[in-house]
């Protein structure tokens, strides 16, 4: 037996997972915790708020393939969280949150009264893949290994363990054999699909006449890019994307179907006689994978291959549906390739077929890169992201923010090395992106990371620019600025009319869409970054690069036209995902 404090068992567990850094917000509530660190190897990176915490583990952990982990102390830091939490578990991170609750006796249930107490488990368990309260000390090990065996089940997400407070910081006997190794509690081997599964769908593969490989963030945390452009390769065969695994296959490859080329991916969704999709839940962003935006079951075959047997066949009725991870499955799908082999004649049809879609990716981009000879003052917002593209290295990190800042962003900056891309492409929360940035530059020391996002996102979490400064980490914010919730604005001129005509209402123009100038340079010299501005497309390049290549937390404020900023790319396309499609 041994006398240790209790947070120095969750430690300890969390080295035997690997685990290098924590983030999280120091408080007495469990101090046991963040006091052992050291003595296991592990950095405790802090925030300013709670929340940045969750976006800073999540990035962290989609890459580096690696668990993140980020840490709230009871009552409000837990309820700081809470939009963290729904998050990066919407986004499919890999993350475990460790929280402190009040004193045994008082808590679970609420004595009446209890100060800085609400049922935690109960609030996070809708919005986690698992939620647990320890009861006592020597229930830490079970809980704990029960929350990474979840985690590491299916769709990665975010679980979260509840400890109290005199528990965590409380000193205890325990056996000297508490800890255990992952594989001795969790399964640290990946799903292996069944080799008749394989061989069924390289044969469909190679006889198809117009196939299709759809991926999703399942091949993103399985981190099998290698293994997809091999396939893609083998088959000859064009790969589109969810949004939240664009770049998977490099957007410059010539069978890559970028986002931006919407008349590309509309033609191949559309003609493909057999789709072949691996980690994907072809969910709302995808149209549910439905006509006409999809072939219709009839007339297009379509198999599934996922982690998560749950999904299988859920949005759309598939032929085969193969649970698998996708690294495994894409690496035995490429064997099977070899041996089989693609005719000739199947390979110049294919061949033929990549090419007028490329024909259509090539006409998409020159319309879009037609905004980019307006030169005026204060500039078109498309101008940022293309001139950021320019600046940094293939390998570096971009993390986009926002509205319309958005889809300005992934339209007009194109993807050339896998997992270089960060965004909530399931939730869509404003103000992510500027913990997630925080959280890639931790993750990756040695690369640029820069975050492009809206004057109205940066304005929910501005004062994580100090912990860049803080803790050393040289992250770009460029904050394209119009002075409104764009996206909001937008709609609201659209839709207002027929609104105010059916309550009675003669009121013109928006409503609350507008907001005061914030001057983010000022803001980021206030609190020891690097600050400047902009509003000229001809000044851009030179303000950008000085930023970038400083080597020190800096903030771009650039003002864009407010009005052409409104009208973003393929607004169309993305009114109609949000209805149901027809088939």
């Amino acid at each position: 037996m041994q006398q240790v404090v209790g947070g120095e068992v969750v430690a300890a567990m969390l080295a035997r997972e690997g685990v290098k850094k924590v983030f999280g917000i120091v408080d007495g509530t469990y101090m046991g915790l963040y006091a052992s660190f050291s003595k296991y190897g592990i950095e405790l990176v802090s925030p300013r708020h709670e929340t940045s915490a969750a976006h800073m583990a999540g990035a962290y952990a989609r890459l580096t393939g690696e668990l993140g982990v980020c840490i709230a102390s009871n009552g409000p830091g837990v309820a700081n969280m809470l939009s963290g939490i729904a998050v990066e578990n919407g986004e499919g991170n890999r993350v475990l949150c460790i929280t402190s609750c009040r004193r045994q006796g008082i808590a679970y249930p609420d004595r009446g009264g209890t100060f800085q107490y609400f049922d935690q488990v109960a609030v996070t368990r809708p919005m986690t893949k698992w939620s647990g309260a320890v009861p006592s000390f020597d229930r830490i090990p079970e809980m704990l290994r029960r929350a990474l065996r979840v985690s590491h089940k299916g769709r990665p997400g975010v679980v979260h363990v509840d400890i109290p407070e005199n528990v965590i910081n409380g000193s205890f006997e325990i056996a000297d054999d508490y800890l255990r190794d992952p594989h001795e509690y969790r399964r640290s081997s990946k799903l292996v699909p069944a080799p008749a599964d394989v061989k069924r769908v390289a044969e469909l593969m190679t006889r198809a006449e117009r196939p299709l490989l759809h991926v999703g963030s399942g091949v993103v945390h399985a981190q099998a890019f290698a293994e997809l452009q091999q396939v893609a390769e083998l088959c000859h065969v064009s790969v589109s994307t969810s949004w939240g695994a664009r770049g998977a296959l490099p957007e410059t490859h010539e069978l890559s179907l970028p986002t931006s080329a919407l008349s590309a991916l509309d033609e191949a969704r559309k003609s493909a006689d057999l789709v072949l999709v691996v980690g994907s839940r072809l969910g709302e962003t995808d149209f549910w994978g439905k006509a006409p935006y999809w072939g219709r079951p009839g007339e297009q075959r379509l198999i599934q291959v996922d982690s998560d047997e749950d999904i299988l066949g859920l949005n759309r009725k598939t032929e085969l549906a193969i649970l698998a991870d996708a690294k495994e499955f894409l690496s035995a799908l490429a064997l099977e390739l070899k041996s089989a082999g693609l005719s000739a004649s199947m390979k110049k049809a294919r061949e033929q077929r990549a090419a007028k879609l490329a024909e259509l990716k090539t006409a998409a981009r020159k319309e879009l890169d037609e905004a980019l000879g307006n030169d005026a003052t204060p500039m078109h917002s498309a101008h940022v992201p293309t001139t950021v593209r320019k600046l940094m290295g293939d390998a570096d990190v971009l993390v986009v923010d926002g509205g319309n800042t958005a889809v300005w962003s992934q339209f007009y900056f194109d993807l050339r090395t896998p997992n270089t891309l960060l965004a909530t492409f399931k939730l869509g929360m404003l103000g992510a992106g500027v913990g997630q940035a925080l959280g890639a530059q931790v993750a990756h020391p040695d690369k640029k990371v820069v975050c492009i996002l809206g004057d109205g996102a940066m304005g929910f979490h501005m004062q994580e620019i100090e912990t860049a400064v803080r803790n050393k980490l040289p992250v770009t914010f460029v904050v394209l600025c119009d002075k409104q919730w764009g996206m909001v604005k937008l709609t609201q001129q659209f839709a207002m009319s027929t609104v105010r005509e059916v309550i009675g209402s003669k009121d013109e123009g928006t409503i609350n869409a507008d907001f005061a100038e914030t001057k983010f340079d000022d803001l980021a010299r206030s609190m020891g970054a690097l600050g400047s501005r902009v509003s000229s497309p001809k000044e851009l390049e030179g303000v950008l690069r000085a930023a970038i290549d400083s080597d020190q937390p800096a903030v771009v404020h650039v003002d864009v036209d407010p009005m052409l900023h409104l009208w973003a790319p393929g607004l169309q396309t993305f009114k109609e995902m949000h209805q149901e499609p027809a088939g």
